[in-house]
């Protein structure tokens, strides 16, 4: 073999390997930062480890909404199970019961710890009509 060609085939070579690294990197720091979406059933269904961070989306349970200051303990449910959520924080202003909800959080036994709560609304929300001076 050429020296030329030897040496392309070795810079060939380095370059697949440094690309496959790479690509390795991102595809670690990207499923580092992956939150995965349940429903209250399917978190029954499946065994998640505590350090895993999800999502679970549903509605607030009826009558399940209890505060003490900051600090809100509340139900999701879809209708079939239902999981309790421990909250320390200001929920959103669309926050209330029979509304829909998706808290992001760790699963300590069966109870979520969240970190944040989203309240959803439906499709035919308007924001409130602003009256502008003439």
């Amino acid at each position: 073999m050429k020296p030329q060609r030897k040496r392309r085939l070795t810079t060939v070579f380095l370059i697949l390997i440094s690309s496959a690294f790479g690509s390795f990197l991102i595809i670690k720091a990207l499923d580092t930062n992956l939150d995965f979406f349940f429903t209250p059933s399917e978190l029954y269904s499946q065994n998640i480890p505590d350090n895993k961070r999800i999502k679970v989306g549903g509605m607030v349970l009826e009558g399940s909404v209890k505060r003490d200051k900051t600090n809100i303990i509340f139900e999701i449910t879809d209708y079939k199970n239902s999981i309790t959520v421990n909250f320390n924080g200001i929920v959103p202003d669309l926050f209330q019961e029979g509304s829909g909800v998706v808290v992001l959080g760790y699963m300590n036994k069966d109870v979520i710890l969240a970190e944040e709560v989203l309240a959803k609304h439906d499709e035919n929300y308007m924001p409130p009509n602003l009256e502008i001076e003439k």
